[in-house]
């Protein structure tokens, strides 16, 4: 049978007290939505619709390269009525609720719910918690099969006695939903059109409520606020900081780490404290990573060493490649083996070869350096006239005195010298040495300026 996800989207989320839609604050990087989305689409043959309404326009255009159809909600009446929206794009086959504030639901444990539905079974995706305070609680026959759930405003107190509780993420065929949603009420505390109703539906017409739990009921904690969105943060970052160590790195504090997006990690790497990772990143054996850095989409090569408060966005690094402590390497960085940047060096688009080396107070960009070149302290390629990016060469063994700036575009031989404090707007030869600076002068008997008295 085919598949339909709908992920309802649309609260407000007053609770967060924010100008963004809840679902779109961010749990180790990413929209809470999107993490439901993304397992939602390791699901086979599956369709996915996103039901909008507050901040609509902000959530499609967070997910706008999600293959996913966008359905507005634009009264909030309820959850039943959400998904009365996306009725008429359903096709004829499976259909699953999941929930955009509900991000840390396992595909094993849907794809686990989906088996139990047929024509004659729907099924309900319950938990069973010390404190079900807010939930609702499912309601059982004497032959012990659920027959309908109780919002906790509406319970009485033996029904709040009661510790199995609603996820709200719930599956049934097309056909079904089609039955029941028409059938819905208002008439209730809140005055909404609860989708939980379609229980009691389903067992008046003799259907059964197939009911399944989460392998952790953290994979069904929703999030209401700051303090719950912090709590399962940390959550997934104790599991990916467990991920790491079982691939084969020592984490100096597994509490003091933070994954935002995939690290895949080689044997006996080292992550000091503090450390942010962002987007892909590609950490090869050996590599040693100092405190308080952030990689970004970044590939780190055997026994690279990364020391303290350096930034590494969308850079390649060689084997043995040192870098920092306070570097920043931008997109389009290459360091070849043994390359080293050092602190308060910045670098983007710039091909650095083997042996090379830039260790102080440098911007290199739009550049390419040979193997065993040295650029010294202070040194700038002048790469951009205000509009347009041009590029500089530096040939095998060339040497940059400090204070040097290379205006591009322009190439300096292999072997060449270019004396401290020049500023090079011309090729350098091959094994020559280049000096551009004014002539000294020296005034003998200089008296300096005085403060005029008040």
């Amino acid at each position: 049978m085919t598949l339909d996800v709908v992920i309802l989207a649309a609260g407000q989320g007053t609770r967060m007290r924010s100008r963004r839609p809840k679902v779109l604050h961010e749990l180790a990087g990413r929209p809470m939505v999107r993490h439901v989305l993304d397992t939602a689409g390791e699901l086979e043959t599956r369709r996915l619709h996103v039901v909008i309404g507050h901040g609509g326009d902000q959530v499609r255009e967070a997910l706008g390269d999600t293959p996913a159809d966008f359905v507005v909600q634009a009264e909030q009446k309820g959850t039943g009525h959400a998904v009365a929206q996306a009725l008429d794009a359903l096709g004829d086959g499976k259909v699953l609720i999941l929930y955009g504030d509900v991000p840390l639901i396992r595909r094993e444990t849907l794809a686990a719910l989906l088996d139990r539905v047929d024509e004659r079974r729907m099924a309900l995706l319950t938990v069973t918690l010390e404190n079900p305070a807010g939930y609702g609680r499912i309601k059982r026959d004497e032959r012990g099969h659920a027959v309908a759930i109780v919002e906790h405003k509406d319970a009485t107190p033996a029904e709040r006695r009661v510790q199995e509780c609603n996820t709200g993420i719930m599956a049934m065929t097309a056909d079904q939903l089609r039955r029941w949603l028409p059938r819905l009420s208002a008439d209730n505390a809140q005055g909404e059109y609860y989708l939980t109703d379609v229980i009691a539906m389903a067992a008046g017409e003799g259907i059964e409520i197939a009911t399944a739990q989460p392998g952790d009921p953290v994979e069904v904690e929703g999030v209401n606020d700051r303090v719950q969105l912090a709590r399962l943060e940390r959550i997934v970052q104790r599991d990916a900081a467990e991920r790491l160590m079982r691939s084969g790195a020592t984490l100096a504090d597994p509490g003091r780490l933070d994954v935002r997006g995939h690290v895949d990690c080689g044997r006996d790497v080292f992550i000091d404290v503090g450390c942010v990772f962002e987007g892909n990143v590609e950490l090869a054996d050996g590599v040693h990573v100092g405190p308080y850095c952030v990689i970004r989409d970044a590939r780190l090569g055997p026994d690279s060493t990364i020391q303290a408060h350096s930034v590494i966005e969308g850079a390649t690094l060689d084997g043995g490649s040192q870098v920092g402590p306070f570097a920043r390497l931008r997109p389009g960085t290459h360091l070849a083996r043994g390359a080293r940047i050092g602190n308060f060096v910045e670098t983007k688009n710039a091909e650095v070869g083997e042996g090379a080396k830039i260790n102080h107070l440098s911007y290199v960009g739009d550049a390419r350096l040979g193997r065993d070149v040295n650029i010294g302290a202070g040194t700038i390629t002048c790469n951009y006239d205000g509009a347009n990016k041009h590029h500089t060469e530096i040939g095998d063994r060339a040497f940059i005195g400090s204070n040097t700036a290379l205006v591009a575009p322009v190439s300096v031989g292999e072997g060449a010298t270019v004396g401290a404090g020049s500023t090079i707007s011309k090729d350098v030869e091959a094994g020559s040495l280049a000096v551009a600076r004014s002539r000294q002068t020296s005034l003998g008997g200089w008296q300096r300026p005085t403060k005029r008295s008040s």
